[in-house]
């Protein structure tokens, strides 16, 4: 008969390893085999399944003529066992996913400036050699994606640069702005526009109390040129068709202008230009201020940063 082992203590105190030596012995009846499969002694094994039968306070095996033979016990604790070890290896072999930013969830909230080209085109390159990683990108106004952001709806979120908000975690950019001409106009062949260059010329601008609207009144003002805004949009994407119409010319951030360039391979019919006086969109990089950043959205995070930077570089 086989003996009966006494529970010690009510409460268990299994290992991954003891459960580990269990599922090798019952699969190959031999704790020599189980031994060499998990890379350990004999003597070591055979400790790990006496352990194991003694917490348990029951035997898993009979040992006849130097074989072992499953209990009935042993085949129910099997199923449990296969069961617990499976679903830790998938576990495991996730959380290196996501440490290896193979695997996980993105959500990004970004501004109209940046929706059409600038993110897709980021998101695309980031996630190439990642197929299990999924994106959700959202295009809001700024005062949404703070929201968002805030109540960690969403990770990451770029927007025009809020007031300080201690939900937030706020990484600013400056990017300085550029002016939209056709390529067949005679200030295209400046590298330098003023507001000398564009007094009462019209102009496409965003609305009224801007912050980039703001700035380029006081440009002209302290040049003594003469803003004429013709257009008042919502944006500066829907501008740059105006300007290639010869209908007017427009002082945009960056994005707007590398937007464009993606979208107008090969021969396109506007070109930007520097703009001096500096007139500057302010951006920021939103993330919860409240919970830690995921390692996915991190890299991502100074992925877009480096981006902004060097778009700033390129046509500031």
């Amino acid at each position: 008969m086989r003996p009966f082992l006494k529970v010690v203590s009510d409460k268990m105190n299994l290992t991954i390893r003891q459960l580990e030596a269990f599922r090798e012995v019952f699969k190959s009846s031999s704790i020599s085999e189980a031994a060499r499969v998990l890379n350990r002694t004999q003597p070591a094994v055979s400790s790990m399944i006496s352990n194991l039968e003694e917490e348990l306070g029951l035997a898993l095996f009979e040992r006849k003529k130097g074989r072992l033979l499953h209990t009935p016990e042993a085949n129910h604790f099997f199923e449990e066992t296969a069961a617990l070890l499976e679903r830790l290896e998938r576990v495991t072999h996730t959380m290196k996913d996501l440490a290896g930013l193979q695997d996980g969830q993105l959500r990004i909230a970004c501004m109209p400036a940046s929706a059409q080209f600038i993110m897709p085109r980021l998101v695309a390159d980031f996630v190439q050699d990642k197929p299990q990683v999924k994106v959700s990108l959202m295009m809001r106004a700024s005062s949404v994606i703070e929201e968002w952001v805030a109540s960690h709806q969403y990770d990451i979120g770029l927007a025009e640069t809020p007031t300080p908000n201690n939900a937030l975690k706020i990484s600013t950019f400056e990017l300085n702005c550029v002016c939209a001409i056709r390529h067949d106009d005679p200030l295209a062949r400046q590298q330098i526009i003023t507001p000398e260059d564009l007094s009462d010329k019209p102009m496409a601008t965003l609305q009224e109390g801007h912050p980039t609207l703001v700035a380029t009144r006081k440009a002209f003002s302290t040049a003594g040129a003469s803003l004429n805004p013709r257009f008042e949009l919502r944006n500066f994407q829907p501008a740059l068709k105006l300007v290639e119409e010869k209908l007017c010319y427009c002082i945009c951030d960056p994005m707007t202008a590398s937007s464009y360039m993606d979208y107008q391979k090969g021969d396109p019919t506007l070109v930007f230009r520097s703009f001096i006086p500096r007139v500057a969109l302010s951006v920021s990089i939103l993330q919860s201020s409240q919970r830690p950043t995921s390692l996915l959205a991190e890299a991502f995070r100074n992925i877009l940063a480096e981006s902004l930077i060097q778009m700033n570089h390129e046509f500031g």
